[in-house]
């Protein structure tokens, strides 16, 4: 699966120029937590999140006035807050590798751009979203977890003897084992009894 088959397109943008109140604003209204920020051109120059706008907001213990909150407030634009060491990706990428650039930069968020222009944007959310559907989490089914020795045609044997059981998989992952020799696999199964089904994949 790629980026541009599960980025947001057309993502809500904010100007460099853009108060904070007015980001914020924007935020709220469209339920999302990050803002791509563009110049005047149009061309991408920073990324802001409702984070970095809540740190910069005043605090409530503040001895401040309401009057003077709001002026300081309106003063701070999205320039003075967003960050500008953007860490971008294309829509052509595999899905894997803007999780795996997310968790080595430690960032919720990738804009995606084509000939440097952005055209969407994915978020830690959509890819919680796949891990959902890959694992069946919505799914009707019996869920089993299973170590099995890191051989060839031990996937194709399972899903052979489900079949022959009547049972249909529709959730199905492979993840790391304890040791090198090994994998765990996670799958979900309709259409057949549970006791059955566990007798036939221990076999």
């Amino acid at each position: 699966m790629l980026i541009y088959e599960r980025m947001t397109r057309n993502p809500i943008t904010v100007k460099a120029d853009t108060s904070l109140y007015d980001a914020l604003r924007l935020m709220r209204e469209n339920k999302v937590r990050r803002l791509p920020v563009l110049d005047r051109q149009g061309k991408l120059v920073g990324i802001v999140s409702e984070k970095d706008l809540l740190y910069a907001s005043p605090s409530p213990a503040t001895s401040l006035s309401v009057w003077e909150i709001s002026y300081l407030t309106s003063r701070i634009l999205v320039k003075d807050l967003m960050t500008t060491e953007l860490i971008t990706i294309c829509e052509d990428c595999p899905v894997e590798e803007a999780a795996r650039i997310m968790v080595d930069n430690k960032v919720g968020a990738l804009p995606v751009v084509s000939d440097e222009e952005l055209v969407g944007i994915i978020t830690e959310t959509d890819l919680f979203k796949m891990f959902l559907e890959m694992l069946g989490a919505r799914e009707l089914g019996t869920r089993f977890t299973l170590l099995v020795p890191e051989k060839k045609g031990m996937l194709a044997g399972m899903a052979e003897r489900i079949a022959a059981l009547g049972g249909n998989i529709v959730a199905l992952s492979t993840f790391m084992g304890e040791k090198p020799g090994n994998r765990i696999i996670t799958l979900k199964v309709q259409d057949v009894d549970k006791d059955e089904l566990w007798q036939g994949l221990q076999e």
